[in-house]
């Protein structure tokens, strides 16, 4: 006997609303490499306590950019499927504080704020492929998340910077960046391939789009770097530009991963935002060509 059709339609509508994912939610699901893609990489976080020390390194004290938060470990865990990364007010003394240094890093007495900034480098790098980091943004006042990748062996920026997402308030307005950078005449200076996109036409859609987890997307070959989310192209930018002054190009070289949660300086002040901050990964994965 022969299953009508219709018997087919209503069994597909079901699996497909049986398997949707809960945009709430960490997703479980197997990775699904794309057409003539394999998977080279998976992190999941579906464990329980730090980060896995095979993987991943911390960065510690103040960092960059004038931002308020001390980077240390704690406040990176593990859990129910996800890495959280908590941006949380505190106070205690500047352990390298001296009085009178001209470095901001060392000026300041006190720690007010602490976070979180976890990275790959020294253990595992690529070089192209599909990066997809499913990640969930606290859009507090304050916050200042990103997923972001930068070569080994050159100073910055001439080692080549790629950031798949930054979230900030460039003019007070809250924005999600994608940037590309590389090396220029200037030292410490970039030249940068940036896109901005505001989430208000977001929220405008889909008011709970700040409480859902969306995927960041890299698609990086020898040709271009093309940055998405949730499958909206943001950035796109050819290899053909990306020359530093000694001709040599970043992005033909591995990069590895860092993601981090900052406070202040561009992401505005915190100090009127619920504690802690979060932040939360549910994946990273990287797929790479089928040779």
């Amino acid at each position: 006997m022969k299953t009508p059709f219709f018997l087919f339609v209503l069994f597909a509508c079901f699996m497909s609303k049986a398997i949707a994912i809960n945009p709430y939610s960490p997703d479980f699901s197997k990775p699904k490499p794309p057409a003539r893609m394999k998977l080279v990489f998976s992190e999941e976080f579906n464990y329980t306590g730090t980060p896995d020390s095979a993987v991943w390194s911390y960065e510690t004290g103040f960092k960059r950019n004038q931002e308020l938060q001390w980077y240390q470990s704690d406040n990176a865990y593990c859990k129910n499927g996800c890495l959280v990364i908590e941006g949380r007010k505190e106070n205690r003394p500047n352990p390298n504080y001296r009085v009178e240094s001209s470095d901001w890093r060392a000026s300041r007495k006190d720690i007010q704020y602490t976070s979180a900034s976890i990275q790959t480098a020294g253990k595992k790098s690529w070089l192209f492929g599909r990066f997809e980091i499913r990640a969930r943004i606290d859009t507090a006042t304050g916050s200042w998340p990103a997923i972001w990748t930068l070569g080994s062996g050159r100073e910055w920026p001439s080692c080549g910077e790629i950031d798949l997402m930054e979230f900030y308030r460039p003019e007070g307005i809250p924005t999600i960046l994608s940037n590309v950078a590389w090396g220029t005449n200037v030292r410490y200076r970039a030249k940068w391939n940036s896109a901005r996109k505001a989430i208000a036409p977001f929220i405008a859609k889909d008011k709970n789009w700040p409480r859902k987890f969306h995927v960041w997307r890299m698609d990086w070959t020898k040709e271009y770097i093309k940055l998405y989310i949730d499958d909206i192209l943001l950035n796109t930018t050819s290899l053909s530009e990306t020359i530093n002054p000694d001709g040599s190009n970043p992005f033909l070289k591995p990069q590895y991963l860092l993601l981090n949660l900052a406070l202040g300086s561009n992401g505005g002040d915190p100090s009127n935002s619920t504690s802690p901050i979060k932040y939360e990964v549910d994946y990273v994965r990287i797929y790479q060509q089928i040779q």
